[in-house]
């Protein structure tokens, strides 16, 4: 199973917060990370972020990155939104 949590922030209170879970093994970790963005993006009724250098870095060190307006064409009613593996099969 793999598990991510997203959640909404909008001057450091969360606004909202959803797990979303993946459970394909057939995927690769990639396909599922993008997956479970797109999901997320989804039920909160969001483009897709943009992936920067910045978000691969973040991601790669800690399974945890945030995407704030710089990751979005459009404008945005919160801070950022972070994205967070909490569980990954292997």
């Amino acid at each position: 199973m793999f598990r991510v949590w997203g959640k909404m922030f909008l001057e450091n209170r969360l606004l909202r917060d959803t797990v979303v879970e993946i459970d394909d093994p057939t995927l690769t970790r990639t396909k599922k990370v993008r997956l479970a963005l797109a999901k997320i993006s989804d039920e909160f009724d969001l483009a897709v972020p943009i992936w920067l250098d910045r978000n691969n870095k973040e991601f790669i060190r800690h399974a945890k990155t945030r995407f704030s307006a710089d990751n979005y064409i459009e404008s945005i009613d919160f801070d950022y939104l972070e994205f967070h593996v909490i569980e990954e099969d292997h």
